[in-house]
């Protein structure tokens, strides 16, 4: 469960009620197609034939751009989360954030699951013992991505949800 039960109005576009900005809705969704595409080749070494996370990844960005709808990018991250269901460990995790980068069209909230699944990748992918210094390694590597103008928005809510999101954005 990475979504909180009640929807945070930040996280819901002005059109929709909310007091999201169309432009930080786009932000939200690249730097999590960012998130994902750093943890992208745990999957990729290991399902070198399977295209769908990177699709996923391609769709939050075309969604940006305008080139495709929101729900073209929904469905890639269905078949991101496909691609995972057999996996376990960093790979299975990869193709999550994937999943979760491509559902930010949809659901702006879903940028914290792309975060959360990519530090959780680069936690399993770490030689023993080294798991949660990976772990806190990634988060500093996102947090040094965040466009400056949803910067504190995506630190609050990681301050916010950081419980249902494993714990892992202490760092």
């Amino acid at each position: 469960m990475i979504l909180p039960r009640v929807r945070d109005p930040r996280f819901i576009t002005i059109r929709r009620g909310g007091s999201l900005a169309d432009s930080d809705h786009q932000l939200l969704a690249l730097w999590a197609a960012a998130c994902a595409e750093h943890v992208l080749p745990l999957f990729e070494s290991v399902r070198v034939s399977d295209p769908r996370p990177r699709i996923a990844i391609e769709h939050a960005r075309a969604w940006v751009r305008g080139e495709i709808t929101m729900t073209k990018s929904r469905a890639a991250a269905g078949h991101a989360n496909a691609a995972a269901r057999d996996l376990r460990g960093a790979a299975r995790e990869a193709a999550f954030s994937a999943a979760q980068a491509a559902a930010v069209a949809h659901v702006a909230a879903h940028e914290l699951g792309a975060a959360a699944y990519a530090i959780k990748a680069a936690r399993s992918a770490a030689p023993k013992g080294e798991a949660e210094s990976a772990g806190r390694l990634e988060c500093r590597w996102q947090r040094e991505e965040l466009p400056e103008a949803i910067r504190e928005l995506v630190l609050d809510d990681q301050r916010l949800r950081n419980d249902i999101c494993w714990s892992v954005f202490d760092c």
